[in-house]
C-alpha cells in the first residue's frame, strides 16, 4: 500500500448478451483500461465498476470507450473542484 493510502479498484462487466464475440468484449476492455490509466493519479480514491449495460454493434466499440473516457474526466473534474 502506497503511503498517499489507498489505490482505488476498477472493474469491467461486459456480458455476452451485450458484445456477442469475445474479440469485441476484449477490444473494449483494453479502450476502458486506457481511459483508466491516463486518469489514474484522479481515480484513486475511486472503487469503479464499468458497465455495459445495453448492447452495440461492433462498430461502435471506439464510441463507447470515448463516451467512458468522457465520462471518467467529469468524475475527476468534479473531484478536482
Amino acid at each position: 500500500m502506497p503511503a498517499g493510502g489507498p489505490i482505488g479498484q476498477v472493474g469491467y462487466v461486459i456480458g455476452k448478451q451485450q458484445l456477442k464475440l469475445a474479440v469485441d468484449r476484449n477490444r473494449l476492455k483494453r479502450m476502458l483500461r486506457e481511459a483508466v490509466r491516463l486518469r489514474r493519479p484522479a481515480l484513486d480514491r475511486f472503487d469503479i465498476v464499468l458497465r455495459l449495460r445495453r448492447g452495440c454493434p461492433p462498430a461502435r466499440i471506439t464510441a463507447v470507450g470515448a463516451e467512458a473516457a468522457k465520462l471518467l474526466d467529469a468524475l475527476t473534474t468534479a473531484r478536482a473542484q
